[in-house]
């Protein structure tokens, strides 16, 4: 990842995601944080994060609540605020799928930082990733 980018973006899910975002916005590594919430995974409440001088921080629900609906908001809010790279948060099992997700919608670099994952996790994680990599790269082609 490169020193700044134009935004941040948590995916939704499990492993310590909000708080490896949240370290990069603390670092002003971008002046946009965007949190995805809306899944069993958010348990914070209606909060979704602190305010971070010098950072606009942006919550939404995905619709659909899936990858897909959080890459399509994300490339919705890259043509808005005209992002030229983003910096995604997520679990190591989904960064592939997160990438080619996010690629479909935003024509910038998309860089990829992982946020750590249970050990308990990891195998129910990579099975399911694995099925929804396939679905994302063959069957579902768009945005």
């Amino acid at each position: 990842m490169p020193a700044r980018v134009s935004a941040i973006v948590m995916f939704n899910g499990p492993g310590d995601r909000l708080d490896t975002a949240l370290d990069l916005a603390w670092q002003h590594r971008a002046p946009f944080v965007v949190i995805a919430r809306g899944s069993a995974y958010w348990g914070h409440g209606s909060i979704c994060a602190p305010r971070i001088p010098g950072v606009t921080v942006i919550c939404f629900n995905p619709d659909p609540s899936t990858t897909q609906g959080e890459a399509e908001f994300v490339g919705r809010l890259a043509r808005k605020y005209h992002w030229q790279s983003v910096a995604l948060v997520t679990i190591t099992p989904q960064d592939s799928r997160g990438r080619l997700r996010v690629e479909r919608c935003f024509a910038g670099p998309v860089y990829v930082m992982t946020a750590p994952l249970p050990l308990s996790a990891w195998p129910f994680q990579i099975a399911y990733e694995w099925g929804a990599f396939v679905k994302a790269l063959i069957f579902q082609r768009s945005c």
